[in-house]
This record gives C-alpha cells, sequence and structure tokens, in this order.
C-alpha cells in the first residue's frame, strides 16, 4: 500500500467497489431464479428453499467473519456481528424490499419458522445476559438448527404440478444455486475490501470503516438476494430467506463461533443492542403471525429506523465519545 498514491489506491479501490457491486447483482439474480427452480422442480416450497438454502448461503460472510474474530481473541466482533446483521436484516433489507415491492406473507406458511427465530433470538439474549456462550451451549445450538433444518424438509414437501409453459433454466440448477452464492460471498468481500481500502486512502479511520463499511457488507448478500427477490415478485423467497438468515445467524453462525470457542460476550451488547434485536424481532414477529404484509410505508420506516439506529450507535459508543477513535 505504501507504494501506491492516494489516488492509485482510491481508482483501484472504486474499481473494486464497482466490480463487487456488480457481482452481487449478478449472484443475487442467479441465486433467486435458480432456487426458485430448485423448489418447482424437486417438490420442495420456496419458503423452506430460501429458509435453508439461499438463508445459509448469504450468511456465509457472517459466519466466516465471526468465527475468525472469535478465534482472533475479539470475540466483541462475533457478537455485534450477528445482532447488528439480524437488524440489518429485518430493518434494511426487509425494508428496501417492500419499499420495490410490498411484501405479502403466507402467515400459515411461516408460523414454524417465525416461532424458531423467536426461540434462537431467546436464547441469544439469555447468553448475551449471561455474558457467555459457552461450547456445550453452542453445540446445543447446532443440534437445534439440524433439527430444524430436517422437519422443515420432512413438512415441505409438497405435490409438484408440471408446469408446461414454464422455461426450462439453461443449465443444472443446483450447480447454478451454488455459483450464485458463491459470487454474493465472493462479490460482499470485494466491495467491503474496496470500501476499506478507499477509507484508507482518504484517511477515514479504520474503526469506522469496519463499524459502517464492513457491518453493512455481510449483509449485502441478503440484501440484493431479496432485491432481486422483489423484482420478480418472490415474497416468500424475501420472508424466507430472512427469516432463515436470522435463524442461521445465531444457530450456526453464533454457536459454531461458541463451539470452536467459548464466546465471551461484553456488558455493553445487553445494554443498547440487544433491548433494539428483541424489539425489532418482535415487531418483525408481529408482521410475519398478524399483519401478513408489510407495505411501502412500513418498509420506508423501517430502513429510516436503520439510518437511526446507526446514528445512535455513532452518539452512544463510548469510544466515540471519549474521541479515541483515531486514524
Amino acid at each position: 500500500m505504501d507504494g501506491l498514491t492516494a489516488y492509485q489506491l482510491t481508482l483501484i479501490a472504486l474499481g473494486a467497489i464497482g466490480f463487487g457491486i456488480w457481482l452481487l447483482v449478478k449472484g443475487g439474480d442467479v441465486t433467486i431464479a435458480s432456487a426458485v427452480r430448485i423448489a418447482e422442480s424437486s417438490g420442495l416450497s420456496k419458503l423452506f428453499i430460501a429458509a435453508t438454502i439461499v438463508a445459509f448461503g448469504t450468511s456465509a460472510p457472517e459466519l466466516f467473519t465471526s468465527v475468525n474474530a472469535n478465534l482472533s481473541g475479539f470475540p466483541g466482533i462475533s457478537v455485534g456481528n450477528v445482532i447488528g446483521s439480524n437488524i440489518a436484516n429485518v430493518l434494511m433489507v426487509i425494508g428496501v424490499s417492500a419499499v420495490i415491492a410490498p411484501v405479502l406473507i403466507d402467515r400459515k406458511e411461516v408460523r414454524v419458522d417465525t416461532g424458531m427465530m423467536i426461540i434462537a433470538t431467546i436464547a441469544m439474549a439469555v447468553a448475551v445476559w449471561a455474558g457467555i456462550l459457552p461450547n456445550w451451549a453452542g453445540l446445543a445450538m447446532i443440534g437445534m438448527i439440524v433439527a430444524y433444518v430436517f422437519y422443515q424438509y420432512k413438512a415441505s414437501r409438497i405435490e409438484v404440478e408440471e408446469d408446461e409453459d414454464a422455461e426450462p433454466l439453461a443449465g443444472n440448477p443446483y450447480v447454478l444455486v451454488t455459483v450464485g452464492i458463491t459470487t454474493l460471498v465472493v462479490g460482499s468481500e470485494i466491495l467491503v475490501q474496496g470500501a476499506v481500502a478507499g477509507g484508507y486512502a482518504l484517511g477515514v479511520p479504520e474503526a469506522v470503516i469496519g463499524m459502517t463499511v464492513i457491518a453493512f457488507g455481510t449483509s449485502l448478500p441478503e440484501l440484493t438476494a431479496c432485491v432481486a427477490a422483489a423484482r420478480k415478485g418472490q415474497s416468500d423467497m424475501i420472508v424466507g430467506g430472512i427469516v432463515g438468515s436470522n435463524i442461521f445467524n445465531i444457530l450456526s453462525v453464533m454457536a459454531i463461533s461458541a463451539a470452536v470457542k467459548p464466546l465471551l460476550i461484553e456488558p455493553r451488547f445487553a445494554v443498547i443492542d440487544l433491548p433494539v434485536v428483541l424489539a425489532v424481532t418482535a415487531i418483525f414477529a408481529v408482521f410475519l403471525l398478524v399483519i401478513g404484509r408489510i407495505g411501502r410505508t412500513a418498509g420506508i420506516v423501517m430502513v429510516a429506523g436503520y439510518l437511526v439506529f446507526i446514528a445512535v450507535q455513532y452518539g452512544w459508543a463510548p469510544e466515540v465519545q471519549a474521541g479515541l477513535v483515531s486514524p
């Protein structure tokens, strides 16, 4: 980096950002189209495909980030990544999707998934209040996600009706959905690294980049996949993807991080972050189980709420208030 001028580094960063966004858009389109085709041809519901294959795939950036952070001695990043991602998934991803097109919800179809999301969130809350997620608890949570996926697989089998008017999808959809998810992961990584390099070139503190661009970047796969689904009118894919992602973030990302090494949780997370994620999850559950629809107005309010949350984070963070963040 020292051999490059700020101008050269900025150009490289902008190129990486542009390429990363392009990969995310293309990856989202391929993932949704392939997942829908798998659901139609395999006898599995779109909700199941979204809540498992797509949700786990788009949670990969959080998984890699959290496990590596915990092993490297930074458990706060692991916990913050999961809590922040779940908040972003609902307020930002669902919000943006609803602004593009109202998200319609089959309340009967999402009861089990919503219940599991609530259970997972409560389990996370207990760990945050306790200040630690030990190995055995992480393994137990992994067992929960395995049982959940197996149950949903059995429950989601449906009778397949041949659609003679459906256009054949070029290529194997299982291969394509893998390519799509991989593209999402790679695209998000390129975008995040490009943003970090750009921040370095412009003299923006690394801590600020980490709290904003990187946190936002790990949720970009969910955002791009759901925006692609919104453009195609696939509400089931949006709802299933976000509910599933929030479940996987806790019962796989956070759980695997704890399984490889006990996850120590700072008391600061119980002060503001946990109450926010509990409130956001509760409101989301009301939409899923009671209202059955998230319109454009609600979407705008959600996105605004996310921006307020970010602003409060900067204003509340002790290190920011104390002026300890420096380039």
